[in-house]
């Protein structure tokens, strides 16, 4: 595993670095990005970057669930979570 993670600043650095736009720019763009891609998987939406990664909204069904600290059994209502998939490209840089 890294040891090390990237934050927004250093990634906003970077890719501006990499086009020659300014990093107010690239942050805008970035904040925008996410922005959309959040928007279309709360309405429903699959959001693909083909090769790269895909997001989408996926249901949960109700199920039982244990309190770890007590082992009481509780009830954990259905629900809606995102799924998010890593493309081949993606797959293949990390190899």
């Amino acid at each position: 595993m890294a040891d090390k993670s990237i934050t927004k600043t250093e990634l906003v650095a970077s890719i501006a670095s990499a086009t020659g736009e300014s990093q107010a720019t690239v942050a805008r763009v970035l904040d925008s990005l996410f922005g959309t891609v959040s928007d279309a998987v709360a309405k429903g939406s699959k959001v693909s970057i083909p090769g790269w990664i895909s997001f989408e909204q996926v249901a949960t069904a109700a199920r039982t669930g244990r309190n770890p600290q007590t082992g009481a059994e509780i009830k954990i209502p259905a629900g809606k979570r995102v799924k998010v998939t890593a493309g081949s490209k993606l797959k293949a840089a990390v190899k």
